[in-house]
């Protein structure tokens, strides 16, 4: 019998393996303080105490280390007012208390899962990073105002950008390690593909690219998430290369099933398969319906390199049991 370190691993290697694992997770803050892990001392401890009462409740197979409190760097981009003001953007440095609360982090979920689990520390690449920098109170996101920037001088947003990912990267190396994270997932999106896909791929890509060839060299494994949350659309063509080992990307909200989407993505390991809204099945389904559910999933792509989850983060109220019905079935029909 495999390890779950093990059990992974082949799984992310496209071998065979006893059983089809999981994966599945949600934030353990509420979203007014994804960001505010600086400001309030306390928000670090309750993050620690939700991957804690996960790890009791659920066991996961593996862990995508949720950065609740950290979400983004805390860049400062207020006096920005157009695109040549990015020329002046400034990084954080590697002694600011955002890199020490992040390695904290790390190592308190690398102290509750134990060496047993493989832990992938969460990054938001620098676009959304600066996405979130741009966000104004009632706003979804920051794009209405990088828009314009794009028109304006779009090599000073990819300049910035690549700041931005130069100041990720140096964060990556302080978490990734052994002892600490195993590897990275990196959140990309283009917010219902608001930016041409040439215009994407010359000017936001490489920022996103040159992450995961920099985390490739710490670690084996990463996962590249093509976030579509709230059903937001990407054009999947950007990333189709991106160089991850690994891709997760929101089936319902791409019309791509599992099994043309590994296909797809040049037969790399994938995860997914369910919708994580709360009206979906995972949420609200039966038991037979999710687990139905399920041995179609495997029916039609088989049990090779392939994780069960979700679209993105699941709504941090679900019954931990549904989550283990998915695991239960899953491995039932892989050692029928």
């Amino acid at each position: 019998m495999s390890t779950r370190r093990e059990l992974i691993s082949k799984v992310f290697h496209n071998e065979k393996a006893e059983r089809v694992p999981v994966g599945f997770w949600f934030h353990f803050l509420p979203g007014e303080d994804f960001n505010n892990g600086l400001n309030d001392s306390e928000l670090l401890q309750k993050n620690l105490e939700g991957h804690k009462k996960f790890a009791e409740d659920f066991d996961p197979d593996f862990v995508k280390i949720m950065t609740d409190g950290f979400f983004t760097l805390p860049i400062d981009y207020s006096g920005i007012q157009n695109a040549e003001d990015l020329k002046d953007l400034k990084p954080i440095s590697k002694e600011h208390p955002f890199f020490a609360k992040n390695i904290e982090l790390v190592k308190g979920t690398r102290k509750i899962f134990g060496e047993d689990r493989l832990l992938f520390f969460n990054v938001f690449s620098p676009f959304n990073q600066m996405n979130w920098g741009f966000k104004t109170p009632g706003q979804i996101d920051g794009v209405r105002k990088i828009l314009p920037f794009l028109e304006q001088d779009a090599s000073a947003v990819s300049a910035a950008l690549d700041v931005i990912a130069d100041n990720l990267i140096a964060l990556i190396g302080e978490v990734v390690k052994p002892g600490l994270a195993d590897g990275i997932y990196l959140s990309v999106n283009n917010p219902n593909r608001q930016i041409p896909a040439q215009i994407y791929s010359t000017y936001i890509a490489p920022s996103e690219v040159k992450i995961l060839e920099a985390a490739q060299k710490l670690a084996q494994d990463n996962i590249l998430h093509i976030c579509g949350y709230a059903g937001n659309k990407n054009i999947l063509s950007v990333y189709k290369d991106y160089p991850a080992s690994v891709i997760n990307w929101a089936v319902t909200a791409e019309e791509l099933s599992l099994k043309k989407g590994k296909e797809y993505f040049g037969g790399k390991p994938v995860i997914g398969g369910f919708n994580n809204v709360k009206d979906g099945l995972l949420y609200s389904g039966s038991r037979e319906e999710i687990e139905k559910y399920v041995e179609e999933l495997l029916e039609e792509i088989g049990t090779t390199g392939v994780v069960i989850g979700a679209d993105c983060t699941v709504p941090s109220d679900i019954n931990i049991e549904r989550l283990k019905w998915v695991r239960d079935k899953a491995a039932e029909l892989t050692r029928a």
